[in-house]
């Protein structure tokens, strides 16, 4: 069993999901549940994610 990691929270208290990704942190429904237990490396990664979902998302918006 992998060590819970130790990552601050990407939440930035915005939570609003449309579909499955919540549009303030970018994070997916399953990220979110999965962050208390996942390891440090896998929060890291999530984070990542995250960030590239939002910053797709402000272009996409930037667009319009």
């Amino acid at each position: 069993m992998s060590e819970r990691g130790s990552q601050p929270s990407p939440c930035v208290r915005q939570c609003c999901l449309d579909g499955d990704e919540c549009l303030g942190c970018g994070r997916l429904m399953s990220e979110i549940l999965e962050w208390a237990n996942a390891a440090d490396t896998r929060q890291r990664q999530i984070t990542t994610l995250a960030a590239e979902r939002r910053a797709l998302r402000q272009q996409r918006m930037a667009g319009r």
